[in-house]
């Protein structure tokens, strides 16, 4: 699998992310936000997470606008693969390429911590490495990460079965604890209407190793690695 990760001013996370795939055998290829195309036989795009533009005007929005976007939709449009994580899922919001908004966390304060999310389902190329209804541990580090996004909306997401992730507790269940940031229907990330590109608020490249506390968050990575 080739990858390429798209930096922007202000990302902080893409080595992490970097790490990840290449720790499932993955080639992986920097991509400068001015760059118009992205390298020769591109399998994945990957926004990672950070702060872009200083977050300036809306979270994503100025990202959202850069050269590298264009050869990122383009890449999409003819089935490619594309991950955005945490800020790169707000950048895909505000480019289009994903519906809804990120709004600011229902408490207003910014949350940094482990997360359980339950897997909506298994038979996509970033999920095949999980079971339908299994409970993962991984991190979640934002302040804007409330999805929101109208009725029509919502009820076209869930009922193509596009919502990737939820917030749930450690079995897997829905409650209001476990929604740490108040998105509408327990939303973690969602899929576009072709399965080929998902944003996720959550950190799965966060836990990829015991020696870090875990490594539930691999399993997206070798899914899209057999994908590829």
């Amino acid at each position: 699998m080739r990858a390429a990760v798209v930096v922007f001013p202000g990302s902080n996370r893409d080595g992490d992310v970097s790490r990840a795939l290449r720790q499932v055998g993955a080639e992986v290829v920097t991509v400068w936000h001015a760059q118009d195309a992205l390298p020769a036989g591109t399998d994945l795009a990957v926004l990672p997470g950070g702060f872009s533009y200083g977050d300036y005007l809306r979270c994503g929005a100025i990202a959202a606008r850069a050269p590298a976007m264009d050869a990122v939709r383009a890449h999409a449009a003819r089935g490619g693969l594309v991950l955005g994580i945490c800020n790169g899922f707000q950048i895909l919001c505000e480019s289009g390429l994903l519906p809804g908004v990120l709004m600011r966390n229902a408490q207003l304060r910014f949350i940094c911590r482990r997360q359980h999310l339950r897997v909506e389902r298994a038979d996509t190329a970033f999920t095949r490495a999980y079971a339908k209804g299994q409970a993962i541990d991984v991190c979640i580090a934002h302040g804007e990460g409330n999805y929101f996004a109208d009725p029509q909306t919502i009820a076209r997401l869930e009922g193509d079965g596009r919502v990737a992730f939820r917030y749930a507790d450690a079995s897997g269940e829905l409650t209001p604890e476990a929604n740490s940031n108040g998105s509408i229907n327990a939303i973690a990330g969602i899929y576009s209407e072709k399965l080929n590109v998902l944003g996720m608020m959550p950190h799965p490249e966060n836990l990829i190793d015991p020696l870090i506390g875990g490594v539930d968050g691999r399993g997206l990575f070798e899914s899209l690695a057999r994908a590829a």
